[in-house]
């Protein structure tokens, strides 16, 4: 770990309902153990139920993100699109913005570059998702797709105290299947050395996810150059989100 906090981010993408909120009762319990207290659980639900996740961790030290925004500031003629104005407003601190799955709907490298640049001008923190699909990795162009999407997407960003980068590779995301240590270590060494390139001396956090969940988490937890996780499905569960916390603490 290169930062004294790891970070869990739990993305809830399209699930979750009103009756969802009362599940959160086992994890604000958790969260006020001495023992995890260094922790940083955000939670992302759908925007539905965005207001109910801030209103039920208030006075907690668990934060609240949307999971995505629209790259114009405040408002504007856009039919279902939400701003991180907005968002912020609301009273959320972190958005996720670039996920594969979003990308895959039509977000580009310069649309993404837009939506971070409007969050850090609202004073959200940025978790900006990155990753190669099986076809890159294959032709061995994971490094290449990975420069690429940092130096596109972080174009005139100043402010890199607001930048979690979260590294998704795509063919893992709901698969069950992750890199080996080793593949998974060199790749986020990668992303540091591009990161170190673009603003030298910041200490960037970097999360990893990718199908991650209570049976892998042991194993990515020896990554010791990893300072959190972004996790999807296993996070709906409070059970398994608690269970994913402590082992990362083994």
């Amino acid at each position: 770990m290169t930062n004294k906090y790891k970070y869990f981010v739990a993305n809830w993408k399209m699930y979750g309902n009103k009756k969802s909120v009362n599940s959160l009762k086992k994890v604000i319990k958790f969260s006020k153990m001495s023992k995890f207290k260094t922790a940083k659980i955000v939670y992302c639900p759908p925007y539905t139920i965005l207001g109910d996740f801030i209103k039920k961790f208030k006075n907690t030290n668990i934060k609240v993100g949307a999971q995505d925004c629209h790259f114009i500031d405040g408002e504007g003629p856009y039919t279902g699109f939400v701003s991180s104005k907005m968002i912020k407003q609301i009273g959320s601190q972190y958005v996720i913005i670039g996920h594969s799955e979003q990308r895959k709907s039509g977000d580009t490298d310069i649309k993404i570059n837009k939506k971070i640049l409007s969050s850090i001008n609202n004073n959200l923190n940025v978790i900006f998702c990155i990753g190669e699909n099986l076809k890159q990795k294959k032709k061995n162009l994971t490094k290449k797709i990975l420069s690429y999407q940092i130096k596109k997407g972080l174009n005139k960003v100043k402010n890199f105290n607001k930048i979690f980068v979260a590294y998704e590779p795509v063919w893992s995301i709901g698969s069950g299947k992750i890199q080996s240590e080793k593949e998974l270590f060199k790749n986020i060494e990668s992303i540091r050395l591009i990161l170190k390139n673009i603003k030298n001396r910041h200490q960037f956090k970097i999360l990893y996810g990718g199908s991650v969940n209570d049976k892998n988490i042991n194993l990515l937890s020896k990554i010791k150059n990893i300072d959190g996780f972004l996790i999807g499905g296993a996070s709906q569960k409070p059970n398994k989100f608690i269970d994913i916390i402590k082992k990362s603490y083994i």
